[in-house]
């Protein structure tokens, strides 16, 4: 790594701010590794990041949970991260109300897969991200949907629908996509930024602006 650096003609006071700010964070991590329910590797964790019921969470090899992050363990199938899964900075994980009140499915997340700053991710509903998905930033994904046909009572009293959603691997989802209760991003697709995903999407797609447009496909001949 410090070789790669040099490389890049990063100074020496980069580096070793950059080796201290890695090492304090892997210091928090080996705090909060005892009360995981399954930890392999190094955990990073960044300063401010919030993660409750701990011990429905298992954590693969090099998982970061970037400053400011909130993941909420308290749900049915727990959250499972992968090896070198990133959880970017502000992001929050919320599966169940903050009381208890409802408890949602949970999230599994695979190898290499990464959600950047300021991402919403309500599972509960499941999620199921695959292996190498890049997540950008202010992306919202809701796996949970409120009923609404009866108009003689309020939505609230309703109840909700949980579909479920699932992203399959190596797809890149741009900053401040929206994607919806139900859906299922195919392997390989590109999803643009702004993006309001509502329906399935076929694998190695490429999918553009807010009225869900098929640009083209990535395996065109």
């Amino acid at each position: 790594m410090l070789e790669k650096m040099d490389k890049m003609n990063i100074s020496k006071l980069d580096i070793l701010l950059i080796i201290i700010n890695t090492s304090i964070k892997i210091i928090r991590g080996l705090i909060i590794k005892p009360f995981l329910k399954k930890s392999k590797g190094l955990l990073f964790v960044g300063k401010g990041a919030r993660i409750s019921h701990k011990h429905n969470i298992i954590a693969g090899k090099n998982v970061k949970f970037e400053q400011n992050s909130e993941v909420q363990g308290l749900s049915k199938k727990g959250l499972i991260f992968g090896d070198n899964v990133t959880i970017g900075n502000s992001t929050m994980i919320r599966p169940s109300s903050y009381y208890g009140v409802e408890i949602g499915e949970g999230l599994k997340m695979g190898n290499n897969s990464s959600i950047g700053p300021l991402g919403y991710i309500g599972c509960a509903g499941y999620i199921d991200i695959g292996q190498n998905v890049m997540i950008g930033p202010k992306v919202s994904i809701f796996a949970e949907n409120h009923s609404f046909n009866d108009v003689n009572t309020t939505i609230k009293s309703q109840g909700v629908v949980r579909k479920g959603v699932k992203i399959e691997d190596d797809c890149w989802i741009g900053s401040s996509v929206i994607i919806l209760d139900g859906v299922v991003v195919g392997k390989g697709s590109v999803i643009g930024a702004g993006t309001i995903v509502s329906k399935d999407v076929p694998a190695y797609s490429i999918v553009i602006d807010k009225r869900e447009k098929l640009l083209r496909a990535r395996m065109e001949k």
